[in-house]
């Protein structure tokens, strides 16, 4: 026992010293999409994708996505940096935008600037996420989709702002469309119900898949949830009588039958 906890410590340390040399590893930028549709005189340039972030120990702050569209004679009629939430440690972000266009873009691309980092005060498991329900996804008559459903805080300290963000996947995965709302004062382990209007569709929506998170671009507004600590979301007692001989096997110093 001495020994496998004295080499446990031991990779422990190895693991510090690699993360100390290296540093935490930058945000990727796993999907994109993007849609250009007629909007009265103009066009409107929709967009949404996913930063994910392969920081356990790390949150990301501060990072800016980068939206610029040209048009066919190649001239940049937009440009946009949209401020990003915060990312959390070892998972992804889920954003999306639009802005107006004169004149019609015919190639739009999303790059983001690097985050900042913040070490996180408390282990990785503390920062739960948001749990989704109800999700319901209907298609609208001018192939818009509406996406609604709750969202709950499994916290103990009220949720001032949540960013809620709908992404449409096709039957193979690929993202085809997203686009974000916003729900204020969700109180520990309550729900808000949100709404989503998702435009510029780019082909069938298969699937659904929401997130939520903090609003804001430092971590602050996630960590002090997290050290609040969580609230029990199973409350309603059982309803069945107890066993009446334990069936489970005994501790291991326990040798009696």
């Amino acid at each position: 026992m001495t020994v496998a906890l004295a080499l446990a410590a031991l990779a422990m340390a190895s693991c510090a010293r690699e993360d100390k040399q290296e540093g935490p590893q930058p945000l990727a930028l796993k999907e994109q999409v993007s849609s250009i549709v007629r909007s009265g005189a103009g066009y409107a340039v929709t967009w949404a994708g996913v930063l994910s972030n392969p920081n356990r120990w790390h949150f990301g702050e501060n990072a800016v996505a980068v939206i610029t569209a040209v048009d066919a004679g190649g001239k940049e009629v937009v440009h946009l940096e949209q401020p990003l939430d915060a990312v959390p440690p070892g998972r992804p972000l889920a954003f999306s935008g639009q802005a107006p266009s004169p004149a019609q873009p015919v190639r739009v691309k999303i790059d983001y600037r690097p985050a900042s980092w913040r070490s996180i005060p408390r282990v990785p498991s503390a920062f739960l996420k948001f749990p989704i329900s109800d999700v319901r996804t209907d298609k609208l008559t001018n192939g818009s989709y509406l996406v609604t459903g709750y969202v709950l805080n499994p916290f103990r300290k009220p949720a001032s702002a949540l960013a809620v963000t709908a992404l449409l996947r096709d039957t193979a995965g690929k993202l085809v469309g997203g686009a974000t709302s916003y729900v204020d004062d969700v109180r520990p382990g309550g729900k808000r119900r949100f709404v989503i209007t998702i435009e510029g569709v780019r082909g069938s929506a298969g699937a659904t898949d929401v997130q939520a998170t903090t609003w804001g671009s430092t971590a602050k507004t996630y960590e002090d949830l997290a050290q609040a600590g969580a609230v029990s979301l199973h409350t309603i007692p059982p309803t069945t009588e107890p066993f009446v001989k334990d069936r489970g096997y005994p501790p291991p110093n326990d040798r009696r039958q």
